[in-house]
């Protein structure tokens, strides 16, 4: 995988590949943008400018929940309009709302190898 973290702007474009109605999680983008973390995910979330189309509010952490923060009721509400359902525990259904990854245009772009992919994506949560 030759992508590697320079800004925001390749999270940004990742998360838009996050359908409505699916889920990922920090970590889940940032195993596709090499030297990402998910801390550094999450902090693009937070910094996210309005009015771009960037759908932070699909992007949860790794346990299926929300993480506590400003925001976090509208980010359910978000999420839930979207069809997304949450326990009473306040987690998703992974294997309900877990989104498969980015588009095969996105892959080649990005020039990720499709069975590199394959073995990232067979560590993201609800496998």
């Amino acid at each position: 995988m030759t992508r590697t973290y320079k800004s925001f702007e390749a999270i940004y474009a990742l998360v838009k590949e996050v359908p409505p109605g699916q889920a990922a999680s920090y970590g889940m983008i940032a195993s596709l943008i090499q030297g990402a973390t998910a801390r550094i995910v999450g902090y693009a979330m937070a910094a996210t400018p309005e009015g771009q189309g960037i759908p932070w509010q699909r992007i949860i952490n790794s346990a299926g929940k929300i993480s506590e923060r400003d925001g976090a009721t509208r980010q359910r509400d978000r999420l839930t309009a979207e069809g997304i359902a949450f326990t009473k525990s306040g987690k998703v259904d992974w294997k309900k709302c877990r989104w498969e990854g980015p588009s095969e245009a996105w892959l080649e772009i990005h020039k990720v190898d499709f069975m590199d992919f394959l073995e990232i994506q067979s560590k993201w949560p609800g496998r």
